[in-house]
């Protein structure tokens, strides 16, 4: 039957003419085929296709939910590494109180997780995974949370043996004794004046001529005067074997054998003595050793 042959003719009414075509059985038949496969092809792609938008569509979404929360998460993050440097910060300011009132550091004031002292900035904001950067979040929230209350517990502690120590915590040289900035630091140094390697004994806070100094806490002015290099200077007496002492003074505002209280003005910034320029050298020294005075420094 497939290969019986068919005559198709085509005719044209207003012209009279036919056209006859002849074709096999089987021709029709694939020709038939080819039709209804081409249809249920275009069927097929057409849901594809609606599929596909939906896909993409869904991807969008996806996409803008992910962002929107990798927003949120680095916001948290900034706020998660605000805290740790207000910890540390509170942490420092313990250990500051602890040296001015002589009381025993803490030793478990390094961060939880060893000695190391790792840090969310450090090994968690360079994760780039999601899910495992929120868990890491989490984990760090905890851990700061456990540092706070061990932290509350060491205030405590601190504000019990203030309260008992509050003589002491008043003779102590707590805040800057002028206004100004710092220009050479405790420590080693070169020598402006030969040009060597020395050791600085104390700070040089650079100021304007006539700028006021203050006593940083209750004492009594054991020296007041000229003294060599250091010109016109001032020695207070903290007790408890802790003195600071004020050079290149313009002049001084006290007497010897004077109480002062913290906050008290004492003398003027100046240029007397071995110096290359108006300012305050401020010392502080434990039983006769000088000691760096931002051990002391709160504000």
């Amino acid at each position: 039957m497939l290969f019986k042959k068919y005559n198709v003719v085509v005719f044209k009414d207003e012209v009279g003419q036919c056209r006859k075509f002849r074709c096999r059985a089987w021709m029709v038949a694939a020709l038939f085929f080819l039709v209804v496969a081409l249809a249920a092809g275009n069927v097929y792609l057409w849901q594809y296709y609606q599929d596909y938008d939906g896909l993409q569509k869904q991807l969008a979404d996806a996409e803008k939910t992910v962002h929107e929360q990798k927003t949120q998460l680095l916001s948290l993050a900034g706020k998660i590494q605000h805290m740790e440097k207000d910890i540390s910060r509170i942490r420092a300011f313990d250990s500051k109180l602890r040296v001015m009132i002589n009381l025993e550091q803490n030793q478990n004031s390094s961060p939880i997780g060893g000695p190391e002292g790792n840090t969310f900035s450090k090994n968690y904001l360079t994760l780039y995974r999601q899910e495992l950067l929120a868990r890491n979040m989490h984990n760090f929230l905890r851990q700061l949370a456990t540092e706070a209350r061990l932290e509350e517990v060491r205030q405590q502690e601190l504000i019990q043996s203030i309260r008992s120590k509050r003589d002491i915590l008043a003779a102590t040289p707590s805040i800057w004794p002028t206004e100004g900035w710092v220009t050479s630091e405790f420590g080693y140094r070169t020598s402006p004046f030969t040009g060597k390697r020395e050791f600085h004994k104390g700070l040089d806070i650079s100021s304007p001529m006539g700028t006021p100094i203050y006593a940083p806490a209750k004492g009594k002015i054991i020296f007041t005067g000229r003294d060599g290099s250091y010109g016109n200077s001032i020695a207070v007496d903290h007790g408890t074997g802790v003195v600071t002492k004020y050079a290149h003074l313009h002049r001084s505002a006290v007497k010897r054998g004077q109480e002062v209280a913290r906050g008290e003005l004492i003398g003027y910034v100046g240029n007397t003595g071995r110096s290359t320029g108006p300012h305050l050298h401020y010392e502080v020294r434990l039983n006769g050793v000088p000691v760096n005075p931002m051990r002391y420094i709160l504000n």
